[in-house]
């Protein structure tokens, strides 16, 4: 398993791959973090987690593209290992179905894939969202409009909404 840090206008992101694709993206990822996310990582997929950036510049320059405003659709495998049963389903419906610049509610989302009453589910699969950005779960507001919640912070999730057009730009 292959990570390196990107940084980004939000901040910087930890980005790390398997074979199959890219299985995780993380916010703030500053030593801390990587000290403990690292470790967790390899455990949890049983595998040794070594820094290679030359491995993952296909989502970096990905991910740079986008935060520059000239890529609108990632296009890079993913590895859905750390996103189960439910989760899975949601996340895989928000990656192919809610494109750039536009939003879902959270009620739409559980509708989309077949459970009615599961709108809070949905929150939580977005809250344990493996691949943010990539699998755009700051796409999912409240059915009145809200901006809802973002595990990776509401003023992140604002920024990426107004990169995307979908919010004002902040004033500073």
């Amino acid at each position: 398993m292959a990570w390196t840090v990107v940084d980004a206008p939000i901040g910087p992101l930890l980005v790390a791959g398997t074979q199959q694709g890219l299985v995780l993206v993380g916010f703030r990822a500053g030593p801390a973090y990587l000290e403990r996310t690292l470790p967790a990582l390899g455990r949890r997929l049983g595998a040794p987690v070594v820094e290679d950036a030359a491995r993952l510049e296909p989502v970096t320059s990905q991910l740079a593209a986008y935060f520059d405003g000239t890529l609108r659709t990632f296009d890079v495998p993913l590895d859905w290992s750390l996103a189960t049963g439910f989760a899975r389903r949601v996340l895989r419906e928000l990656a192919s179905g809610v494109p750039y610049g536009s939003v879902v509610g959270y009620q739409d989302l559980a509708d989309r894939v077949g459970e009615r009453d599961a709108a809070r589910a949905v929150g939580a699969a977005m809250g344990a969202n493996p691949l943010p950005v990539i699998v755009p779960c700051h796409r999912v507001i409240e059915s009145d409009g809200g901006i809802g919640g973002f595990g990776g912070g509401l003023e992140i999730k604002r920024q990426l909404l107004a990169l995307e057009g979908v919010l004002p730009a902040p004033l500073f």
